[in-house]
């Protein structure tokens, strides 16, 4: 069983070996049937290189007053000022992100409000009393009684809005 060539692919390969046999015109004819041609004026891409320094804002370093108490109720009673509860977990990624805000607002109300933060691993008898569920929960406190709950990272200043706004109504 002989196999057949079509007539178009035995014409191309006749002129692809009849360009190759020729003397010194045969590079240009082969690159002229060459369906890889290179153009002189290739577009160029152009890039913008940011060299610009990141954008960085200094806080001021707040030393945390660590705290012994018997129970967060003795500590709520005790308190001349509202306080506000970060219940937290090491492993939550939200809670790490809050942790510099926190100092933020600690810093800019001063004294009109104590933050203390309870890690919900250490203490799970204290979430369970509030009904801790979401990572990171906030409870403001004000007379010992909670006053305002809210759930999830937010910017110092949607926290400090939050928190003034509950301390005034």
């Amino acid at each position: 069983m002989a196999a057949s060539v079509p007539t178009w692919s035995s014409a191309l390969l006749t002129t692809t070996s009849s360009s190759s046999i020729s003397s010194s015109s045969s590079s240009s004819k082969l690159s002229n049937l060459s369906s890889l041609q290179y153009q002189p004026y290739l577009p160029t891409l152009t890039y913008r290189r940011f060299t610009s320094k990141p954008r960085t804002r200094t806080l001021p370093i707040v030393a945390a007053k660590k705290q012994t108490f018997s129970s967060l109720d003795d500590l709520l009673e005790k308190a001349e000022k509202p306080v506000l509860v970060d219940f937290y977990a090491t492993w939550c990624g939200p809670c790490q992100f809050m942790g510099p805000i926190l100092n933020e607002v600690s810093v800019s109300m001063g004294d009109s409000i104590q933050v203390v933060k309870i890690d919900t691993e250490k203490y799970p008898e204290i979430a369970n009393k509030y009904s801790i569920e979401a990572l990171p929960t906030f409870i403001l406190f004000k007379d010992g009684k909670p006053c305002d709950r809210f759930e999830g990272a937010m910017t110092a200043n949607q926290l400090i809005q939050r928190i003034e706004g509950t301390l005034a109504g």
